[in-house]
């Protein structure tokens, strides 16, 4: 591809909830362009983007998986990403890749959970949205009431861009012709219901079509298209059967003529200042000879290439020997293969150019989220962070074998950099390894590529509770540590009050003091003493959150004052400080969605509500399930598959996420406070 093809470039990504038909369209595209030569089917375990061992024995996506190919002489890429709650971080990171959502809904099941999740965070990241309804042809499918509750949902500006036709075997185009046969509304007034809507985009053209009465042609709509859509007073709705192929051409056409290339979508987010303050927008041009600007979007831990950081290409050419910068590291390394993905296979080739999906192997400095650049004068430059949700789901690991106990953190690591939901903590205090993740089913995920590609075999504790405490009131906390035995001793005084901030806030450090009486050498030491305390907690051995604390006051010696001194004080006079705020637990309480058979409604219902949830509504979801949404302490989800497979005769399924932390009871409190003092975690 030269060149001058960059604008021939488009990026998407299938996402959507799971079991929506996502990776069996993603086969049936590879198939409509001639890049394969038959589909596979996610039942056999032979398609191109479930290629992991564990996908195919499970029977659906738990990675992203890039491919692309050509129509109409235009390079799509296109990312599938897993639909399933649990894996949330594979489709969220997916999403730094691309221009366009294509959000799936299965025509059968309708909005569920991860629908909606994924248009808010599209809207929220300003990318391009149009909504796929597949299996159109599927059996008790009600188009008009899904079409219906869609615009309900969404919004009046979802429309339809085709209609079906011949009970589903075939769609008929809307925007281009105003008179054909569908299975349900007409043809005409959809037609008349686009236009309207595209034209209000320019004045030119709106002008232009209230006088003469004619329809603009396609191409005269592609840039007002473009805007809307870009604006999100578009959002198109396509209907195909990805099992049939019906409608997959039309769909294709639609995202070589209207969907943004990589000069038409929203800018990218990038800012220019420090990492954690994105207030300075940053303008990246979509030019193949400007300086380089690529932004890593996933990292595989591959067993036979090492690490492959996958990242889009934003500005400039990423060829073979190109010298690139990691960030703000003022070391270069040399691109030795530069690859384009197509599923599991690497396929090299000579140059990525702005819009283009690459990736690079054995390069240990690349890491998620990273920027990569080839000039010094970028090394400032962020992507702006992208918002995964909260790993609360938690197993505490432990080797079977002795000798695996180096290799374990070792491996925990590598899985760590490659999935931003999922994380390791290790505690000191009580020698437990615990990971965390969002949902049983991508801990379960974890731990069978432990045993299947590393040989590693787990033993596993009862999921580990990520409590916090925090703080009701303000309250004094003061320090002398004083210590002398001979020689030089250690000394060093803080007086500091904390003070209750907001749920979520997290922590500040405040220092008001004056006079040098606390010389500004060691409050790098008091803070680090502070920061000390706070992750160990004081009521239950929980980190601390959600707290302000204001050093005013202390003394120093001109002699016997070290970092050691004032380190112990204000770890010690900020124990002493919560301890008189009123300190409380928190706990995580999450969001759950329950499927279930419509008949065990009202005993799940009871259920949730005796474990301390709350039922926040029910829905439809298909002829005889029902989805009863709702809020419930993670605590309280311990045996909650074994409930809900009793309860549901098997037929039950759930997903979690994590909504708020809230105040334990106080029975709960007690409890934890004395675990505590039982394994000996009180401050000396």
């Amino acid at each position: 591809m030269g060149q001058n093809n960059t604008f021939n470039l488009r990026t998407a990504a299938l996402a959507g909830h799971g079991a929506a038909g996502k990776t069996t369209l993603a086969e049936t595209l590879l198939a409509a362009t001639g890049v394969i030569a038959s589909k596979g089917s996610v039942e056999k375990g032979n398609t191109v983007c479930d290629f992991d061992p564990q996908e195919k024995e499970l029977g659906h996506s738990i990675n992203s998986a890039i491919i692309s190919f050509n129509w109409l002489d235009t390079r799509i890429y296109l990312i599938d990403t897993p639909g399933y709650p649990d894996f949330a971080g594979q489709a969220i990171g997916a999403m730094a890749g691309v221009d366009t959502v294509l959000v799936v809904i299965n025509a059968q099941t309708g909005i569920e959970l991860s629908t909606e999740r994924t248009m808010r965070f599209a809207a929220e990241r300003q990318l391009c949205r149009m909504i796929v309804i597949n299996k159109i042809d599927a059996e008790n499918v009600d188009l008009p009431k899904l079409v219906g509750e869609i615009r309900e949902r969404f919004g009046s500006e979802c429309m339809l861009l085709n209609l079906p036709a011949h009970q589903g075997q075939d769609v008929v185009e809307v925007l281009g012709q105003s008179a054909g046969e569908s299975d349900f509304e007409s043809v005409a007034a959809a037609h008349r219901a686009l236009i309207d809507q595209i034209v209000e985009e320019d004045e030119d053209l709106l002008a232009k079509y209230l006088d003469d009465g004619v329809d603009p042609s396609v191409d005269d709509l592609h840039a007002p298209f473009e805007k809307a859509l870009r604006a999100g007073h578009l959002i198109p709705i396509l209907l195909v059967s990805a099992k049939t192929g019906a409608g997959v051409p039309q769909l294709l056409d639609t995202l070589v003529r209207l969907a943004p290339n990589p000069a038409e979508g929203n800018p990218p987010p990038f800012y220019k200042g420090p990492a954690n303050d994105p207030g300075t927008p940053f303008a990246v041009v979509p030019d193949a000879d400007k300086h380089v600007l690529a932004h890593v979007f996933k990292i595989v831990s591959d067993p036979f290439v090492g690490k492959l950081g996958v990242f889009r290409v934003h500005q400039g050419t990423i060829r073979k020997d190109t010298q690139l910068f990691v960030g703000e590291a003022r070391r270069a390394f040399k691109v030795g293969h530069p690859y384009r993905l197509q599923g599991k296979d690497y396929v090299e080739v000579d140059a990525l150019l702005p819009g283009e999906i690459g990736a690079l192997a054995k390069v240990d400095e690349i890491a998620f989220d990273c920027l990569l650049h080839d000039s010094h004068e970028d090394g400032n430059l962020h992507f702006k962070p992208l918002e995964f949700p909260e790993p609360m789901q938690g197993l505490a690991v432990e080797t079977q074998r002795k000798a695996d106990e180096q290799r374990l953190f070792d491996v925990l690591h590598k899985l760590e950099i490659e999935d931003p939901c999922f994380k390791v903590e290790r505690h000191p205090t009580t020698n437990e390894t615990v990971i965390r993740g969002l949902g049983e089913m991508h801990l379960r995920a974890k731990l069978a590529r432990m045993s299947q590609q590393y040989k590693i075999e787990l033993n596993t504790r009862p999921p580990q509770i990520a409590y916090r405490e925090t703080i009701t009131k303000k309250a004094e906390g003061h320090c002398r540590h004083k210590k002398q035995s001979g020689g030089a001793g250690q000394f060093g005084e803080v007086m500091l009050r904390v003070e209750p901030l907001e749920r979520g806030a997290g922590f500040e450090f405040v220092d008001i003091v004056k006079g040098g009486v606390i010389p500004g050498v060691f409050m790098a030491s008091v803070e680090k003493g502070v920061r000390q305390a706070l992750a160990d907690g004081v009521v239950g051995g929980f980190p601390v959150h959600d707290i302000r604390v204001i050093v005013h006051d202390g003394k120093s010696h001109s002699v016997d004052s070290k970092d050691i001194a004032f380190f112990t004080a204000g770890r010690k006079a900020a124990i002493q400080a919560i301890q008189a705020a009123a300190p409380i637990i928190l706990e995580p309480v999450v969001d759950i969605e329950v499927l279930t058979p419509d008949a065990a409604v009202g005993d799940l219902s009871g259920d949730l509500s005796s474990k301390r949830g709350q039922v926040t509504g029910t829905q439809a979801r298909g002829t005889g399930v029902m989805a009863i949404g709702g809020k419930v302490p993670l605590a309280e989800l311990d045996d909650y598959q074994g409930r809900l497979k009793s309860l549901t005769g098997g037929q039950g399924s759930y997903s979690i996420s994590f909504s708020h932390y809230a105040p334990t009871p106080a029975a709960t409190q007690q409890q934890l406070a004395a675990q505590k003092k039982s394994v000996g975690l009180d401050d000396d």
